[in-house]
């Protein structure tokens, strides 16, 4: 674990840590649906506004030749920081929903009636919902991988079911409700032993572990900035080159073309062909500035201090009794779902909001994996790069406080 010092240090840079909730300090373990944003990402897209302010690759003037400088060394970054074999493999969207439905949309012309997709059962909603439409529009056949005891993938079960030849997989990297890590890089070459195109979800990883392209290997890899220390409103599609390429464009107008006439029109090369209007630039560069925060964190120390803090979580939660916990395993980067006896999980999160503690209550858009657990919802208590010690004792005496009051 980093000593205290190096820990203070890295904390004290997210001001909104600094506030108090109903007289009670702040204590923030809602990381896996939002990250706190340090103060290096705030300056930087307040300075895009205050000087740089103009819209990127259009103009000749002086502001949008630093605005474009700026937007397009994100994309330098993100190629490096994800090991992208090309810097044209890295789009801008608006986050990983947007992400998906473009591939999804994109390769409908890829699609037809009967084809299998394989869809994670503890998926997001967006890793989902997405391939339902396309198998509207083109008869498709939906079919979810199972899970094992633990709660991932059971690759006994996803083996039979690439036998049945699928199109696409599309899987998770690390469960959102549950925070459980999948072994990407060995379910992407199985599938592509079957000739399975493959997408990945990496939001719930992106800021916790290196992803490396080459060693994944997959087809698709999709995040949000929001969930990396960076702003809302910004995202990455990577795909491999001659898979992007071939993708139909979801959204068409300017920026994306090379000629237009009312004869017909012509789409440009890679990365604009898939980034038309006017980008999100200020979250752009806010998320070049989320990057170079995570890059400068001590990285094993990082690591151990995360993973010390998931398993002290976790043992604090069996310790107080009447908590059923799910997926409470170390294979897991921080994000802890339980409930409290027989309460309903939406008063658990609001007596634990009236003493300063913010957690996630609800199915946490994954509903079919709720089905499975046979539940309605739950709670989930997630930590990041600056959740301390402090914040699980105050969680659990917090919890405990509800407990007495409920039981």
């Amino acid at each position: 674990m980093t000593n205290a010092f190096e820990h203070d240090a890295i904390r004290a840079q997210f001001p909104t840590l600094t506030q108090q909730v109903d007289e009670q300090p702040l204590c923030y373990l809602d990381t896996a649906a939002t990250s706190q944003k340090p103060q290096s990402v705030i300056d930087a897209m307040s300075h895009y506004y205050q000087f740089d302010n103009a819209n990127v690759h259009r103009a000749a003037h002086q502001l949008s030749a630093r605005a474009t400088r700026s937007y397009e060394a994100v994309r330098e970054q993100v190629k490096s920081f994800i090991n992208s074999a090309r810097i044209e493999e890295v789009i801008f969207t608006h986050g990983t929903t947007e992400s998906i439905n473009m591939v999804a949309y994109g390769i409908s012309d890829q699609i037809k009636a009967n084809d299998i997709i394989l869809v994670d059962t503890a998926a997001h909603h967006a890793n989902i919902v997405p391939w339902q439409q396309l198998a509207k529009r083109t008869g498709a056949v939906i079919k979810p991988i199972p899970l094992n005891d633990e709660l991932s993938i059971d690759t006994d079960a996803f083996d039979e079911l690439l036998k049945l030849a699928p199109k696409l997989v599309a899987i998770s990297h690390v469960t959102n409700a549950l925070g459980t890590i999948n072994q990407v890089e060995s379910l992407v070459k199985r599938a592509k032993t079957a000739g399975a195109l493959t997408l990945v979800d990496g939001a719930q990883a992106i800021a916790h572990f290196d992803v490396d392209m080459q060693k994944v290997d997959c087809d698709f890899y999709v995040f949000s900035g929001h969930k990396m220390y960076g702003p809302t409103g910004v995202g990455i599609l990577y795909g491999r080159f001659e898979q992007l390429d071939q993708l139909t464009p979801m959204l068409t107008g300017g920026e994306m073309i090379k000629t237009v006439s009312f004869a017909g029109t012509e789409f440009g090369s890679l990365p604009n062909k898939l980034e038309a209007g006017t980008p999100a630039i200020s979250a752009v560069i806010g998320l070049g500035a989320a990057i170079s925060f995570i890059k400068s964190l001590p990285k094993e120390h990082t690591r151990q201090h995360e993973q010390s803090l998931l398993i002290y979580l976790q043992q604090q939660l069996a310790q107080l009794g009447d908590i059923t916990l799910y997926a409470a395993n170390p294979n897991n980067i921080g994000a802890v779902a339980f409930n409290l006896a027989n309460e309903h999980h939406q008063d658990v999160g609001i007596l634990l909001d009236q003493q300063g503690i913010a957690v996630r209550c609800g199915h946490h858009c994954a509903m079919p994996l709720m089905q499975h657990l046979a539940l309605k919802g739950c709670c989930r208590a997630s930590i990041g790069v600056y959740t301390n010690k402090q914040d699980i004792d105050q969680f659990i005496s917090a919890l405990n406080n509800v407990k007495e009051l409920l039981l």
